[in-house]
């Protein structure tokens, strides 16, 4: 990896400086990716934009700014991107300090600001393991970064640019398809890292992967598109009823377990519905794992309390209901007569306290059945 070391001018960082907003920030002649496009558009107050100036005026030193060399003479700032535009739309005239706008200072002040130099870290690797590296480490102030962030800042490309534009706009369209499944938001790059990961799960590979195999199969977006798509068509063919349980579910690792296995709709919704209702399912979120595997464990039932357990216990004379040998409290479970999965409920009825060994026997009859 190699990381220099220089200074820039306010006057070279402002040339040909264009603020899109969500379609993207650059400047220096056109050279530098300020802010990508649909990266998140977070911006300092009036007070931080403020005090950015006050600072340059002052030829004070502003922290150090970090780019990435992204070769053919262009960059990208991985740090120091909200300075940046502080200063470039103070000098476009789109706010003023202290009740004075650029335009209204005098020669000698534009010229100390358009002087002033800025310190630039300037990183350039073939490695994406190393930047991604060096980027966790040069993520310490500011508005911090996040993980997805710093993988579309290495991985930059057509193929991130296309797939920041669906999954990572607000309103995009990822998120007027898919709001009520996803948790998270688009700008924050939720949507984005979710689905990477589960087409990763796929491929039984890495996000990194992806994103480098994209880069050069994918540029265009479309075979992650057409995934996510997959995923969110086949959620709603399988489960008709929506219930906010289903929100921030691995929907795509489901779908790539489950995708080609045939369901009897009616029967699951009937089923969901059901269990919705049942007090005993105490992991309403368990019951779409439960329905894909048949597994209770996701349904967290609910289990005998220790005023239940006490009073079986004593009424039991504290004998095993299976074998009859004396045991300690501690040392015996409380068991439903009728298992919960045959109409069983977790009332003091239907409890019977038995030794571990027992429990362990008629469970795994039950689980033969």
């Amino acid at each position: 990896m190699e990381i220099t070391q220089s200074e820039v001018t306010v006057a070279e960082v402002f040339k040909d400086y264009i603020n899109n907003g969500e379609n993207g920030v650059s400047g220096y002649g056109g050279k530098l990716n300020i802010r990508p496009k649909y990266q998140r558009n977070f911006v300092y107050n009036d007070e931080q934009q403020a005090e950015v100036i006050r600072t340059v005026k002052k030829n004070f030193p502003l922290n150090v700014m970090y780019w990435i060399d992204n070769g053919g003479g262009n960059f990208e700032v991985l740090d120091g991107q909200q300075r940046t535009i502080s200063i470039c739309d103070y000098l476009e005239g789109k706010f003023g300090v202290d009740s004075i706008y650029f335009h209204s200072l005098d020669n000698t002040a534009k010229k100390n600001i358009l002087n002033y130099k800025l310190t630039v870290y300037v990183c350039k690797s073939d490695s994406y393991q190393e930047k991604i590296d060096w980027f966790k480490v040069v993520n310490i102030a500011g508005e911090r970064l996040f993980e997805q962030e710093i993988l579309n800042a290495v991985f930059a490309s057509e193929f991130v640019d296309n797939a920041r534009s669906y999954f990572s706009q607000n309103n995009c369209a990822a998120y007027r398809i898919a709001k009520n499944y996803l948790n998270g938001t688009p700008i924050r790059q939720d949507y984005l890292q979710t689905v990477l990961s589960w087409l990763a799960d796929k491929n039984s590979c890495t996000i990194k992967e992806i994103m480098s195999l994209s880069q050069r199969d994918d540029p265009s977006a479309q075979n992650l598109i057409s995934y996510f798509r997959d995923v969110i068509d086949w959620v709603q063919k399988i489960f008709l009823n929506y219930h906010k349980e289903m929100k921030g579910l691995e929907w795509g690792i489901f779908f790539n377990q489950y995708a080609d296995k045939i369901f009897d709709i009616p029967k699951i919704t009937k089923q969901i519905e059901d269990l919705m209702a049942d007090e005993d399912v105490t992991s309403k979120r368990g019951i779409y794992k439960y329905i894909l595997t048949g597994e209770e464990k996701y349904l967290s039932i609910r289990t005998f309390d220790d005023r239940i357990k006490k009073f079986v216990y004593k009424q039991q004379g504290g004998k095993c209901a299976v074998c009859g040998k004396n045991f300690r409290i501690e040392e015996m479970q409380a068991d439903h007569i009728k298992p919960w999965s045959k109409g069983g409920k977790t009332i003091i009825e239907n409890c019977q306290m038995l030794c571990t060994k027992c429990n362990l026997k008629k469970s795994a009859r039950e689980l033969g059945e």
